[in-house]
Parts: C-alpha cells; sequence; structure tokens
C-alpha cells in the first residue's frame, strides 16, 4: 500500500513538472493564470486557510469515534499465516 501511494506521488510530481516546462515554454506564469482566473494568492491562501479551519473539527470529531472502533477490530482480528 504504501509504495503504491509513493509511486503515485512520483508520478503525479513528475506530471507536474512536464506541464509546468510546458507551460514555461509557452511563457504562461502562474500570476496570468491566477489572474484568468480571478483570483490572487492571498484569496487561494485566504481559501485553504477557511477550508482547514471548517475541516479540521469535523476531522477530530469523525476520528473520535472511528479510532477505537478501527483499533478495537484490528486487536481482535485473528493472526494472520506471515
Amino acid at each position: 500500500m504504501t509504495y503504491r501511494l509513493f509511486t503515485s506521488l512520483v508520478k503525479i510530481l513528475i506530471a507536474s513538472l512536464l506541464v509546468g516546462v510546458a507551460l514555461s515554454s509557452l511563457n504562461i506564469t502562474p500570476e496570468q493564470l491566477l489572474q484568468d482566473f480571478g483570483m490572487t494568492p492571498d484569496q487561494i491562501l485566504d481559501y485553504l486557510r477557511r477550508g482547514v479551519r471548517w475541516a479540521l473539527p469535523h476531522v477530530i470529531l469523525g476520528a473520535l469515534i472511528i479510532v477505537p472502533i478501527w483499533l478495537v477490530m484490528y486487536l481482535l482480528r485473528p493472526p494472520s499465516g506471515e
């Protein structure tokens, strides 16, 4: 599982690099793209902060239920043959 996650992240990194190089060769900058979408870097940071501020309490609340259930299931599962 960890290997698949790592390879997926590497693939995303390589694809992002290739697209970034292609856009850079066309003289397209991140500032231009944001301006085309009508946004500024400060607005994006504000949206990220608001999103985290909204999501974090919900994640913690859910984890208070999910983590103990997962722990009990993990401890009670039969031993594997490895």
